[in-house]
Formats: C-alpha cells, sequence, structure tokens
C-alpha cells in the first residue's frame, strides 16, 4: 500500500507524507493498534508511537523504523521536525482534513519548510479495494447476516431496545467479529423514524416497527446493514411502505456498476416514490463506500460527482422516515464490478412478521 502513497508523491513532488489518521495509518502500514502516526519519505519510513505500542509496532511493521515519539520531541511538530533534519526535505505533506488548528501551528512552527495539505489522498486508494479487503469485508458482512438470524429469534413483545441492542452486539463477536465494536442502531415504534436514533429503555409493543442498522468489525474491516421487522402483523400502511423501501433498494441496484455514478443511483432510488405521498419522507443521502472506516468515499446522493469503480464496496440505504409515525429502512452492502454489482449481505430483503 506504500507504494502507491510513494509513486502519488513523486508524481506531485512531495518530500514528505505525515499521516495521523487511524485508518489511513493502518491501510499505509498494517499496523493494528492505537496512538499511531507515519512519516513517510523517499528514503525512510517512520512509524511514530509511545512506549505503550513500539513493541507490537515492531512485529507488525518490520519495514519501518519505529519511533517513540515522547524521546524524539516535546510535541509531535518537534519531533517531525528531528527527524526530517536528518533527510533533505523541502516540503510536508499532511492531511487537511485531520490536522486541528493546534497541531498544524506546531508542525509550521517546529519544521520551517513548507506546508502542502492535501485531501482524501488515501482515502482514494481506500475507496477501490484489494482481493484481500474485498474478502474481509465480504466475511464482515457474513457475519452481520447470521447475526440478524439469531436477534429476530429475540424481538418480542416486552424486551428493550437496549437488551435487544447488547445481544446483536454479542451475537456478532461470537460468530467472528473483532471484539472491539461500534455504534448500531436498534430502535422501535415511532422512534425508528429518527435516522441515527440510539436505542433506549423503551419496551417492544405488538405492531412495532423494529430497525436495526448495525455492522462489525473484522480484522480491521467494517460491515453496514439494515433490516426493518414488524412486531405481529403488519398493517396495510406498514406494507405498502415496506414494498415501495424494497424497491426503492432494487431499482438503485439495477443500475451501480463500474461507469455509473452516485447522483444517477440516488435517481434510480427514487423512482417508485415519485409522485406519492412518501417522497418528502426520503433521505437524500441513500449510500456510502465502506471498508476501514463506517462512511467512506464514494457517497451516493443528488449532487454525487462519484463514478463507480470495480472494487468499490457501497452502501446502499434508501429510506423513508415519517415522523410520528416511523421509518424503514432496508441497507445493502456492495460490491461493485464491471457489469453490476454483488450484494455481500445475504439476509432477506423480504417482509418479516414476528
Amino acid at each position: 500500500m506504500v507504494q502507491k502513497l510513494l509513486t502519488y508523491m513523486e508524481k506531485h513532488h512531495l518530500d514528505a507524507f505525515y499521516i495521523s489518521k487511524p485508518e489511513n495509518v493502518r491501510y499505509i502500514s498494517q499496523y493494528t493498534g492505537e496512538d499511531s502516526y507515519l512519516l513517510i519519505t523517499k528514503e525512510k519510513k517512520f512509524f511514530i508511537t509511545d512506549p505503550r505500542y513500539t513493541e507490537q509496532a515492531s512485529y507488525e511493521c518490520p519495514d519501518y523504523e519505529i519511533v517513540n515519539w515522547r524521546e524524539f520531541g516535546r510535541s509531535m511538530g518537534e519531533t517531525i521536525a528531528n527527524l526530517l533534519s536528518t533527510i533533505d526535505c523541502k516540503n510536508l505533506a499532511f492531511e487537511a482534513e485531520v490536522v486541528t488548528y493546534n497541531k498544524y501551528r506546531d508542525l509550521e512552527d517546529k519544521i520551517k519548510i513548507e506546508m502542502v495539505p492535501q485531501v482524501d489522498v488515501i482515502e482514494t486508494f481506500r475507496s477501490v479495494k484489494s482481493k484481500d479487503e474485498i474478502e474481509k469485508l465480504r466475511i464482515s458482512a457474513d457475519i452481520a447476516s447470521r447475526a440478524f438470524e439469531k436477534i429476530i429469534k429475540d424481538i418480542r413483545v416486552g424486551v428493550t431496545e437496549k437488551e435487544l441492542a447488547s445481544k446483536l452486539s454479542h451475537y456478532m463477536v461470537m460468530e467472528g467479529a473483532d471484539t472491539k465494536p461500534y455504534g448500531g442502531i436498534l430502535i422501535s415504534g415511532a422512534r425508528t423514524s429518527l435516522l441515527h436514533g440510539i436505542p433506549s429503555s423503551k419496551a417492544v409493543e405488538y405492531g412495532d416497527l423494529v430497525l436495526m442498522d448495525y455492522g462489525c468489525q473484522y480484522k480491521g474491516y467494517l460491515s453496514d446493514m439494515t433490516r426493518t421487522v414488524v412486531v405481529g402483523k403488519a398493517t396495510p400502511k406498514q406494507r405498502e411502505v415496506y414494498a415501495l423501501e424494497k424497491q426503492m433498494v432494487e431499482d438503485c441496484e439495477s443500475v451501480m456498476k463500474a461507469g455509473a455514478t452516485g447522483a444517477e443511483a440516488y435517481e434510480a432510488s427514487t423512482r417508485a416514490i415519485k409522485g406519492t405521498e412518501y417522497f418528502d419522507y426520503h433521505y437524500t443521502g441513500i449510500g456510502h463506500g465502506i471498508g476501514m472506516f463506517v462512511h467512506e468515499i464514494p457517497f451516493m446522493g443528488p449532487a454525487s460527482k462519484a463514478v463507480f469503480e470495480p472494487g468499490n464496496i457501497i452502501t446502499v440505504e434508501p429510506g423513508i422516515y415519517i415522523p410520528g409515525w416511523g421509518g424503514i429502512r432496508i441497507e445493502d452492502e456492495v460490491l461493485i464490478t464491471e457489469n453490476g454489482c454483488e450484494n455481500l449481505i445475504s439476509a432477506t430483503k423480504e417482509l418479516i412478521e414476528l
């Protein structure tokens, strides 16, 4: 992965690149721990951390010079300056969307060379997955799908959202996920209209929609899926909205392939609800790339300029959210291919009545 960055640096005449975003550090170096930074130059690769992680870094990053930053300076800026003092560098690239103002001032004050802001460089590399990354994402999605088959057996009148969310996390770990979870959504009843509602102490009631938007991490790679079920017999309106939502997802996936755009996918997702009373209740952000981070490029929506490439893995999650009534979302995770897309989520999209 580091060779991609070195090639980019040579093309853009960058002498050194400072990387501080955790997902980008892991992508470039394969390091799996915390508190880590990289300084990449043409001649050297420095892995910067503190004494808690130097041993782990030495195992996982044998091709890097491991630096305990506490021994090289009183701040990260001073550490970087000391490392660069041994190398002929006229400029330093940095992740403009990650480095805070205070950290930038520290670097600028200590380094005394040109600072070159960079945006989405490594993120663009990450948007097209390798075969190994695809396999990890496939396993992560499969774990989430298997957990769905388990959790629907626990959904019943009287159980709380928090109880179900806890069980769902447990099922994913027991199915093989990393033990480091990330936030999930499990909400019920009228609360399902909250796009990012937090599980509460509310008990599930008969007739409730139960919306589960969740995923897991497998060897650093994330899955993201959503399914919505009904506790008891669905009402005519629940059936109507569910059918429209399912059609939205299918229409969107029908146009997703290499060369298609995020805007085209969005337009396809709205076909089923145009001219209906539900059009005003949809959210325009209908999907995003996923990998080491849950929301990566490319993004899908009406203003998206993203052009899909083979190897992109993207969530497909249009939804209908009606305040005071509830919401229904179905979310798949698809791999873009030359001629279409492959859904990595095996859980059914058919309406489930529990």
